[in-house]
């Protein structure tokens, strides 16, 4: 990965992940704020690019000596809209990793600007084969999403 990539990539931190991205006109419905299903895309952005961060290129997930396949799809998605983005504001996408085993991760995801959370999201993420059908996520790949591990809430 070059620097440009990783810049655009967002960065690991010590928890998860974290993606900067401005709102544009495009991102915004009649009222000005931000349309609800671009959240959506904002998410899918930040964990496209945590997997990218972890050294893992999605459009060509595959392990070594294996033919079933590897694909991530979403599963189940708690969403809490808490407050609206509007256009030319800078909002981070946080994503962190509840759980990683099996054949599930669970990821938490807000949207923030500054310190306002704008959306609270749980992903619950079904790791498949080339068929649809569950698979274990393997063991390395688990390691490296638990060693950002979300704290567990107090």
């Amino acid at each position: 990965m070059t620097t440009l990539d990783h810049a655009l990539s967002g960065e690991l931190t010590a928890d998860g992940h974290r993606l900067i991205q401005r709102v544009y006109y495009e991102d915004t419905d009649f009222s000005g704020f931000v349309y609800h299903a671009r959240y959506l895309q904002f998410m899918e952005r930040a964990r496209t690019d945590y997997l990218r961060c972890l050294g893992v290129e999605q459009g060509s997930l595959a392990i070594e000596g294996d033919t079933e396949g590897l694909m991530f799809v979403v599963h189940r998605m708690e969403i809490d809209f808490k407050a609206p983005a509007k256009m030319d504001d800078i909002v981070t996408i946080l994503t962190r990793t509840e759980k990683a085993g099996g054949a599930k991760m669970v990821l938490q995801q807000e949207v923030r600007r500054g310190e306002q959370i704008l959306i609270a999201a749980k992903v619950v993420i079904a790791v498949v084969n080339a068929k649809g059908r569950p698979r274990r996520l393997p063991d390395g790949l688990a390691q490296q999403f638990l060693q950002r591990a979300a704290e567990p809430a107090s």
